[in-house]
């Protein structure tokens, strides 16, 4: 990846005000974060707003988090340079492209065709070739790569997917908004013999539609 890409003030103006400036304490996430073009991630015309700090439409229904949030559950995961990671939702593939940067290997699922290909292009921009792309049902994890040392799912489920916490590897973290369609509570789960449980406040995110999450209407 390229040391800098364009808009680099906004970036560092975001971490600092944005995200340290409310207390993610992270090095490497906060790096990340820096070095990420989110713009890149945003479609026009929403890519001017990109370094605000709030959700933005990428289309399909579908929208980037604001970056407290990516920056957040990122931190909140303890992802480690030797592991594998799956997210559930690429989205654009701004979350994924930070954990890129993160972790050894990233595996994304998204359910929606069109948006799968948005987030291969983007994620090709920044040449973050260790993330793998799947079309597919998140709600039942990559069943091929597990387990997995950290999985952070994107969107918002009623209750957390049993398959995923099945895949989760020991001593690993889940972290996942669980709650209604209209406000979640982000869960952190971390697997020690048994599921150790945090809560990490209120958060709202687009529904997690599968088998074990929300039925599409």
């Amino acid at each position: 990846m390229p040391p800098e890409y364009p808009r680099s003030d906004e970036r560092r103006r975001m971490v600092e005000q944005q995200i340290a400036g409310r207390g993610i304490r992270d090095e490497r996430v906060l790096d990340a974060m820096r070095k990420i073009p989110r713009h890149l991630f945003v479609p026009a015309p929403y890519d001017s707003d990109a370094y605000e700090d709030t959700p933005l439409p990428i289309g399909n229904g579908q929208t980037i988090s604001q970056p407290y949030i990516v920056a957040l559950m990122t931190e909140l995961l303890h992802p480690e340079p030797t592991d594998t990671v799956l997210e559930i939702g690429a989205g654009s593939g701004y979350q994924a492209a930070i954990l890129s940067m993160l972790a050894k290997n990233v595996i994304t699922i998204e359910r929606i065709d069109t948006v799968a290909a948005l987030a291969k292009a983007n994620l090709a921009a920044v040449h973050a070739d260790n993330v793998k792309i799947i079309i597919g049902d998140g709600t039942l994890g990559y069943l091929p790569a597990a387990p997995y040392n950290g999985i952070l799912v994107t969107a918002a489920t009623p209750e957390i997917p049993a398959p995923l916490k099945a895949q989760l590897a020991e001593g690993g973290r889940l972290v996942v908004p669980v709650g209604d369609r209209t406000l979640q509570e982000l869960f952190v789960l971390e697997r020690r013999d048994r599921f150790i449980e945090e809560h990490h406040g209120g958060v709202r995110f687009v529904p997690l539609i599968g088998e074990h999450g929300w039925k599409e209407n």
